[in-house]
């Protein structure tokens, strides 16, 4: 079966944030070395990462006109940071590696849904 996994950021620190400088070198070299290793895992696609939200631009098609609004729709603490994809053979397996992305433990999310294979 195949997985996204979603990375909200939540409140997650970013490298160049006031936050992330905050943390200590030990805590960002952790964080970089579990996604290197998350990348390296069989069956894992990585994904990239994204812009921060206020850079998205969100479109819709009213009475056929194309109608864009900067920013994202949804509130920042639920938008999307990235993503990768997982190859596995089952659910359990996919949470099991949503829960070493580091967001998931420094105040994101990570939402884990099957691909649809038609």
């Amino acid at each position: 079966m195949k997985y996204m996994l979603l990375i909200h950021q939540g409140t997650t620190p970013l490298p160049g944030s006031e936050a992330w400088e905050a943390l200590a070198e030990e805590e960002k070299n952790a964080v970089f070395a579990a996604y290197k290793a998350l990348n390296e895992t069989p069956g894992v696609s990585p994904g990239l990462q994204l812009q921060p939200p206020e850079t998205a631009t969100t479109v819709r098609v009213q009475d056929g006109r194309t109608l864009t609004t900067d920013g994202p729709f949804v509130e920042l603490k639920e938008a999307i940071g990235g993503y990768l994809l997982l190859e596995a053979d089952d659910l359990d397996a996919a949470i099991e590696l949503a829960s070493r992305i580091p967001a998931a433990r420094m105040g994101g999310a990570i939402e884990v849904r099957p691909i649809a294979e038609w």
